[in-house]
């Protein structure tokens, strides 16, 4: 599935400030993760956003947003937002608030290195 350029673009705007923010293809559409967490992403006209559990009623109490189901299979903590949710701004930025807040306080990954998915063998 494609993501609409204009969203994406809203996305990385609302993001701007938020610190080092890369951008990924996955879901079919296109993720913002922030230190290498997920925080967002548009696919389609719709978007979604990683909320902490405790939060996600909360979330999930604003008009448009659904539980995220990626192939059928539901994702804790992650909340789907429909075109109107994403066209309006306070909304929007009520969503990230809860997103960024969520995602930096989390701990730092550990970033694998490409390739390197198995431990390096020691000669005998």
């Amino acid at each position: 599935m494609a993501f609409d350029e204009g969203l994406a673009a809203e996305l990385r705007g609302d993001l701007n400030e938020a610190g080092f923010v890369t951008e990924r293809r996955m879901f079919g559409g296109l993720c913002f993760l922030l230190e290498s967490h997920k925080v967002c992403g548009a696919f389609g006209e719709a978007g979604f956003f990683r909320v902490c559990p405790d939060r996600a009623a909360e979330a999930l109490a604003l008009p448009g947003t659904r539980p995220f189901a990626s192939s059928g299979r539901r994702m804790t903590g992650v909340i789907s937002v429909d075109a109107d949710l994403m066209a309006d701004d306070a909304r929007r930025g009520q969503m990230l608030a809860l997103a960024l807040a969520f995602v930096r306080s989390l701990p730092p990954k550990q970033v694998r290195q490409a390739g390197r998915s198995q431990p390096e063998k020691t000669p005998l």
